[in-house]
């Protein structure tokens, strides 16, 4: 029998959301979801990403996250509001991702609106976790039934988005959203990523 090395617990000793089920959902599941984000390029990326997963697993998402990255020019905002017809024509020939019309020009669209935000609130960071008054909210579910699909808070973003003209922005998104980038922590109580201490 070989022993394991100390401090290296093996992956399937460790007690995860059952959502994370294959290496590629396992990776993120255990460094990045519910780990709080406040870098605009990354909340950019993540409204990007749980835009383009409406309708899809996100196991395909996360397979596609790099080609995201490319296509989409580290998700600055800046650059990406400056995309035009021609990038948009290149986008929908790129297999590397979603090729879906709507939610490619959302992209673009969303990055235009950045802007806006980041010259009124100093930047999307500030604007975003305002939802939640700057901390994140750490629930304490015990299956993953008891998981909401939307919140009050999330309501409540998903229409201040909309009124500034974001669109794939619905509650259920912006709460996906709010999930990946630790505005909430939910994580079950069961997991090995709950937080032991508030």
């Amino acid at each position: 029998m070989t022993e394991k090395p100390a401090g290296t617990p093996l992956a399937r000793e460790l007690i995860r959301c059952p959502w994370a089920r294959n290496q590629l959902a396992i990776l993120y599941h255990d460094t990045e979801w519910g780990v709080p984000v406040h870098d605009d390029h990354r909340l950019f990326e993540f409204l990007v990403l749980e835009g383009a997963q409406a309708g899809l697993s996100w196991d395909t998402i996360l397979s596609k996250r790099k080609n995201y990255r490319a296509a989409f020019a580290g998700f600055d905002p800046a650059i990406v509001a400056r995309f035009d017809r021609r990038k948009l024509a290149r986008l929908l020939n790129d297999s590397g991702i979603v090729r879906n019309r709507l939610k490619i020009a959302s992209a673009i669209q969303n990055a235009k609106a950045i802007s806006k935000i980041s010259r009124e609130f100093g930047s999307l960071d500030r604007y975003l976790w305002q939802f939640v008054g700057g901390q994140p909210r750490i629930n304490a579910w015990k299956q993953s039934r008891s998981v909401p699909a939307r919140t009050a808070e999330s309501d409540a973003m998903s229409k201040d988005l909309r009124r500034r003209g974001f669109t794939f922005v619905g509650s259920t998104i912006c709460y996906a959203f709010m999930q990946a980038v630790g505005m909430v922590n939910d994580h079950l109580v069961t997991c090995f990523r709950y937080p032991l201490e508030r």
